[in-house]
């Protein structure tokens, strides 16, 4: 990806570091100590800065991000002139350091064909996963930080017929599908009076408003999984991602996050709205090496029992090659499709 030279003088002494496409993400815990990742794999650079310098670098870059940070208001999560992501934590949170992380806008993973190409994939699981997303069907993709969620997500829209209205659910803008019919909502932090926050919750609520044939939640992390769950139940169909070790973990955690909500949410409304809302998990990994793959699509059958919900394999990775699993999509398909046979 290239960036041009007025996006790069925004990154001051880190703007060799964004220009190499081979590096992945770049943080500093104090002002001599920057790292950088690449192929998954972290890197003590030889880059020393002052305090003064991070400091100017980050009111410089939050200028374009349009947020702010200061005592009341310790973090922030912003995006950066060339898509990247920031995340800045300030003391008394942390002890001593600014602690800095600026996440790339990498574009080697666009597609499904580009994450056959690079080996995240293979050609069977692609084209069973366009059919699924063609088809409207309801997909989490989970997996560990720095995973290739959002990667992932993102091939995945690549995939929805041009003729919908997509409305895309962020907390920091980071998608960007190619849809002639798309309309990207992002959180907002609340002001110095402690007003004017607008969440995930809220912004899922107001897209259903907006007439959406899908939408998209970059991220489930808290309550508003609740919110989505419902906009799923009622028919609409969407895509998420979640932090999650397997495909399993995923739907465990799902079952959780709604109790966020309220002391009135049960368990025994959750679990069988997952069990008929979610279609299929696919579940993304970073091994040792850094190598990016998904290691698991399971469908969600619809059944559940006693508080567990079913989950059948399509694929699973071995470590050397996938294994094809027992569920067939069409088993999937007839479940969206209300019991009919297609």
């Amino acid at each position: 990806m290239q960036i041009d030279d007025s996006k790069l003088d925004s990154f001051g002494p880190l703007k060799d570091f964004v220009a190499d496409e081979s590096v992945e993400e770049i943080w500093i815990n104090s002002p001599n100590k920057v790292f950088i990742a690449r192929s998954g794999k972290s890197e003590l650079t030889n880059l020393v800065l002052s305090k003064e310098i991070v400091h100017d670098l980050i009111e410089r870059l939050l200028i374009w991000g349009g947020r702010r940070l200061d005592v009341s208001n310790p973090f922030v999560d912003a995006r950066l002139p060339d898509g990247s992501r920031l995340h800045v934590a300030i003391p008394e949170v942390t002890a001593q350091h600014w602690a800095v992380n600026i996440r790339k806008h990498i574009k080697k993973g666009n597609t499904l064909n580009d994450l056959v190409r690079i080996g995240s994939i293979d050609q069977q699981i692609k084209e069973v996963i366009s059919s699924a997303v063609s088809a409207g069907l309801n997909i989490l993709v989970s997996g560990g930080t720095q995973a290739g969620k959002t990667t992932f997500l993102s091939a995945l829209l690549g995939e929805i017929p041009v003729g919908e209205r997509v409305i895309t659910i962020e907390e920091v803008f980071e998608l960007k599908p190619n849809l002639p019919d798309w309309i990207a909502l992002q959180t907002r932090t609340a002001n110095l009076e402690g007003d004017g926050e607008i969440s995930l919750r809220k912004l899922i609520k107001e897209s259903l408003r907006m007439r959406p044939s899908r939408i998209i939640v970059g991220e489930v992390r808290e309550a508003e999984a609740l919110d989505l769950l419902i906009a799923l139940n009622s028919g609409l169909p969407g895509l998420a991602t979640i932090h999650a070790n397997s495909a399993k973990g995923a739907i465990s955690k799902l079952q959780l996050l709604p109790l966020l909500a309220g002391e009135n949410i049960s368990q025994n409304f959750i679990t069988p709205t997952i069990a008929a809302s979610i279609d299929l998990v696919i579940q993304c990994s970073l091994d040792k090496s850094g190598v990016r793959r998904v290691t698991e699509v399971v469908i969600v059958t619809g059944r559940c029992e006693a508080g567990s919900i079913e989950i059948e394999s399509l694929f699973s990775w071995d470590g050397k090659k996938y294994i094809k699993g027992l569920a067939t999509l069409k088993k999937v398909l007839h479940k969206r499709s209300n019991g009919q046979a297609l």
